[in-house]
C-alpha cells in the first residue's frame, strides 16, 4: 500500500489528464519528466517538496563548504582578465538551487576587494560584475532571495530573470551551471529487433498507475541524435537495451549561445562522453531518482516527491556548441579543475596548525575539501568550458581551471 505522503495526488491527476487529452492516450517520457519536476504548481521543483542538502534528497558541491563557490569566483575573475576586463561582466547562473554558489561567489569577491593583500583587480572586477540568476522554480527563488538578502548588494548587482527575460543577444560574461543539465527532461528509448523504439507513458485507469508503451519515436531528432553521436544501435546492442536522449540540453545550449555575445559557457555536472554514455554494457541507461539520499530507478514512484535525473552526454554538448559557433576551451574533471584553481593550496594551509584544540576542525575541513576532489564522488563530475566571440589571443590563453599542475 502506498503511503499517502509518498506521492502528490494532484500532480498524478494533472499528468493523467494530460495523457487522456492526447489522441493516442500517451505522452513521451520527456513530457512526463517535465511535468513531474516542473509543473508550475505541483512539480517537484515548483513546490517546497524539493529538499536539497545533507539532510535532504540529495546534496551538491556547495553544500559541503564555501570553497567550491570561492574557487569558481577565481575562475570567473580569470575569465574577466583574459577578456581584457570588460565592464559590465555578467555572470548568468542557470538553476541556482538554494543560492549557495551565488552567496559564496559574491561574499568571497566582496571580501577580497576590501583586503589589503588583494590586487586592485578584485575591486575592479566587483565594480564590473553583474549577477543574474535564471530560475523557474518559485520555491527555490524564495530560498535564494532569503539567502542573498543579508548581503545587501545594490539593486543592479543581483537580479532574477526567466530565460525569456534575458536580452536576446549581447551578454558579455559567463553563463554557468552546476548540476542543471542532468535535471532537464530526457526522452527514453529502447532497442527492439535492432531498431529504435521510444518509451511513452500511459495510465492504467483502473489502478491509477503509470504504464510504459514502446513504439515509434515521436520525432526524427532521436535517430538523428544517435547518428550525430556516432552510435549505431543496430550493431552490438541487445534487445531491451535502454538509455536516454537529452534534446532539451541541445535546445538549452542553443538559447545560451544566442544570448551570449562574448565570453564563456561553464557547465559542471555528472556525465560521460558519448562512447561511455552509450556503452552496450550500460543496459539500463543512466536515469536515477533521489529521495532522502536513496537512489533508485523508478521515476513513477514518489511522484512529485523525488528528483529525477539522467547523466549528461558531454559529447553532445561539445558538438552542439561547435555547430552553434562556440569554441571548446577545455574538458576536465571537477577534482582537477578545483585543484588548478587553488584547492591544493587550501589543503596545505589547513594542515599548518600546532594547536591541538583545533585538530578536530582541521580533520573535518580536510575531509570536506577532499570530498570535492574525490574522483569516485563529486570530484568525478565533469567540467566543460566553451567560448563565444573570443579573438585568437583570448582563445589561445589556457584558463586557470584548465591548467595542468
Amino acid at each position: 500500500m502506498t503511503h499517502p505522503d509518498s506521492f502528490n495526488p494532484i500532480l498524478l491527476q494533472r499528468i493523467s489528464n494530460r495523457i487522456s487529452e492526447t489522441p493516442q492516450q500517451r505522452i513521451t517520457f520527456a513530457e512526463f519528466m517535465e511535468l513531474a519536476l516542473y509543473d508550475p504548481e505541483q512539480g517537484y521543483y515548483a513546490t517546497n517538496q524539493v529538499q536539497i542538502g545533507v539532510a535532504g534528497d540529495f546534496f551538491t558541491s556547495p553544500h559541503l563548504c564555501p570553497d567550491f563557490g570561492e574557487l569558481l569566483a577565481e575562475q570567473f575573475l580569470d575569465m574577466w582578465r583574459v577578456m581584457g576586463q570588460p565592464e559590465p561582466f555578467t555572470l548568468v547562473e542557470m538553476g541556482a538551487g538554494q543560492g549557495l554558489v551565488a552567496a559564496d561567489v559574491l561574499k568571497y569577491l566582496a571580501t577580497r576587494k576590501q583586503s589589503a593583500e588583494a590586487s586592485d583587480d578584485y575591486a575592479a572586477f566587483w565594480t564590473a560584475l553583474r549577477y543574474i540568476i535564471v530560475e523557474k522554480a518559485e520555491g527555490l527563488i524564495e530560498a535564494q532571495q532569503r539567502l542573498l538578502q543579508p548581503f545587501q548588494f545594490s539593486s543592479d548587482k543581483v537580479q532574477w530573470m526567466g530565460f525569456g527575460q534575458l536580452p536576446e543577444t549581447g551578454i558579455v560574461g559567463c553563463f554557468f551551471s552546476n548540476e542543471l543539465v542532468d535535471a532537464l527532461p530526457v526522452h527514453q528509448f529502447v532497442v527492439q529487433d535492432g531498431a529504435l523504439q521510444e518509451v511513452f507513458v500511459a495510465v492504467d485507469a483502473a489502478s491509477r498507475t503509470f504504464t510504459e508503451v514502446m513504439t515509434s519515436p515521436s520525432t526524427d531528432r532521436l535517430a538523428e541524435y544517435l547518428v550525430e553521436q556516432d552510435i549505431n544501435i543496430g550493431t552490438g546492442y541487445e534487445d531491451g537495451y535502454r538509455s536516454e536522449i537529452n534534446l532539451a540540453a541541445l535546445d538549452w545550449l542553443k538559447t545560451v549561445s544566442q544570448k551570449l555575445d562574448w565570453g564563456y559557457v561553464l557547465t559542471i555536472d555528472y556525465g560521460y562522453l558519448a562512447p561511455q554514455y552509450y556503452s552496450p554494457q550500460r543496459l539500463q541507461g543512466t536515469l536515477q531518482c533521489f529521495r532522502r539520499h536513496g537512489a533508485h530507478q523508478d521515476p513513477y514512484a514518489y511522484l512529485g516527491h523525488q528528483d529525477i535525473t539522467a547523466h549528461v552526454n558531454f559529447t553532445a554538448l561539445e558538438k552542439q556548441g561547435i555547430a552553434l559557433g562556440l569554441t571548446s576551451m577545455g574538458y576536465t574533471q571537477q577534482g582537477l579543475f578545483l585543484m588548478a584553481l587553488g584547492l591544493g593550496d587550501r589543503l596545505v594551509a589547513n594542515n599548518n596548525t600546532s594547536d591541538i584544540a583545533q585538530l578536530n576542525e582541521v580533520i573535518r575541513r580536510r575531509e570536506t575539501l577532499q570530498a570535492l576532489i574525490n574522483p569516485l564522488g563529486l570530484g568525478g563530475f565533469q567540467v566543460l568550458i566553451q567560448g563565444k566571440g573570443l579573438n585568437e589571443k583570448e582563445q589561445g590563453q589556457v584558463l586557470k581551471g584548465l591548467q595542468m599542475p
